[in-house]
């Protein structure tokens, strides 16, 4: 299938590992431009620029800060003059981590504040910024990396689900609205528990939880997941629009 991705451009926020790197690569592999994001790990988002090759370029970006997310779209607009797709995957987590036995009204208000305003007012705010982009051109495509814990809870993640939440909401009226100004659709995806770098910890807690539950007997990779939002992002995509799409596996 031709996903209608040759030439275009894609950002990808948080692009420099687990989910991130592997939405990259599937947008390179399909020819887009691809600008990959990162806040601390450029090392990591060098090595897979150089991976992918001409096809990508590296900014930095801080989710949350208004003037380097104008930053990122003035670096993607000055290489190639457009932006057709953004993947708003970057998260911020906050020093404060609970225990199992902690409760969330313990958390600091400077950190619980932090998590609800860099993850839902960043992924707004870029959005808001891209938007008149692909109003002009007539053509785009925003997809959210919400969270499986949405739906799941879990100690500990209350503000965080609280953020993600909170972008479902804006998801699905930008929808209505973007979809009146052309071919521009807007989704938001819910990965489960999934098989990262960054997850080993939690998966040898908990993974067999998750995959003991799920219809595959197994948990997803990060490839898998990437698959789904790059045809999310793509033209094949002509008619999905405003939804929450849970990539978990069943579970």
């Amino acid at each position: 299938m031709d996903l209608g991705l040759n030439g275009r451009t894609v950002i990808v926020t948080g692009a420099s590992g687990g989910i991130g790197r592997e939405i990259a690569r599937g947008y390179a592999a399909e020819g887009a431009d691809v600008v990959l994001t990162y806040w601390n790990s450029r090392d990591d988002a060098e090595t897979l620029a150089k991976e992918i090759g001409e096809h990508a370029l590296v900014v930095p970006y801080e989710l949350g800060d208004p003037a380097s997310a104008e930053a990122l779209l003035s670096a993607a607009l000055g290489w190639t003059g457009r932006v057709d797709v953004l993947v708003n995957n970057a998260l911020r987590v906050p020093g404060w981590r609970p225990t199992p036995d902690d409760s969330f009204e313990n958390a600091p208000d400077d950190e619980w504040l932090q998590m609800l305003r860099h993850n839902i007012e960043g992924y707004i705010g870029l959005s808001r910024l891209v938007a008149p982009v692909m109003r002009e051109r007539r053509f785009g495509r925003l997809v959210h990396i919400s969270s499986g814990l949405v739906d799941d809870g879990m100690i500990g993640a209350e503000y965080y689900t609280a953020a993600k939440a909170a972008l479902h909401g804006f998801n699905r009226s930008a929808a209505f609205s973007l979809g009146r100004d052309g071919d521009i659709l807007s989704n938001v995806v819910l990965p489960g528990l999934t098989t990262t770098a960054r997850n080993e910890s939690l998966i040898g807690q908990m993974g067999h939880t998750y995959s003991d539950r799920a219809p595959i007997r197994r948990l997803l990779d990060a490839s898998e997941v990437a698959n789904a939002v790059v045809y999310l992002g793509s033209a094949a995509n002509t008619g999905i629009t405003g939804q929450a799409i849970s990539v978990t596996g069943g579970v």
